[in-house]
């Protein structure tokens, strides 16, 4: 009776990442009318009337996706360069996000870059859950609770994100290779400017 239990909460979890992880793609990708639950579903391999198992409705999918999909790419992008002083990690940070590789690859980018036309528009829900992710942002950046550091580093965390995001967004807005990669170019030179 245990190990049925065990295994229907191991089958449980593991359709719900498959849901998570296509509606990851799909906003990312296709934003926030992009990712509706049928092609979500049929994107998880999963069928329709699976959905209600997991989530309330498509609100709670779009936050939970989010989340998960910030919570991976968090880790993997500020982890690195976490024994390094200050001014070092941002340039650090900056060099590894402002690359041609991430601006070609939204299906495995950043949600808050990827997002970040749509979340002004988006409902209040959607506009909180972008708000608590880039906070969280914020504060791997910082490697502590945003809201504790000094002045001083909030507005150069807020500077590093504002660079990050906007220079990834004008890249990929523009069809000219070459002013892409300038773009990102001096954006990433930008950065050794932002704490000297």
């Amino acid at each position: 009776m245990r190990i049925a239990m065990n295994l229907r909460k191991q089958r449980k979890k593991a359709s719900r990442d498959k849901i998570l992880e296509a509606a990851g793609v799909r906003l990312r990708t296709e934003g926030i009318d992009g990712a509706s639950v049928a092609r979500v579903m049929k994107d998880a391999g999963l069928t329709h009337g699976g959905f209600y198992a997991h989530f309330k409705n498509k609100a709670d999918l779009l936050h939970a996706a989010m989340t998960h999909s910030l919570l991976q790419n968090r880790k993997l992008w500020t982890e690195r360069a976490s024994t390094i002083s200050w001014p070092k990690r941002i340039v650090s940070l900056a060099r590894r996000y402002l690359t041609t590789a991430h601006r070609d690859t939204l299906e495995n980018s950043c949600s808050l870059a990827a997002l970040a036309s749509e979340a002004c528009r988006a409902d209040e829900q959607f506009r909180r859950t972008y708000q608590q992710e880039l906070k969280k942002s914020l504060s791997s950046i910082c490697q502590q609770d945003f809201d504790t550091v000094d002045n001083n580093q909030q507005q150069e965390t807020l500077a590093l994100m504002a660079l990050l995001i906007g220079g990834i967004t004008l890249s990929r807005a523009v069809n000219d290779e070459q002013l892409s990669k300038q773009v990102l170019k001096a954006c990433r030179k930008a950065s050794a400017g932002i704490a000297v």
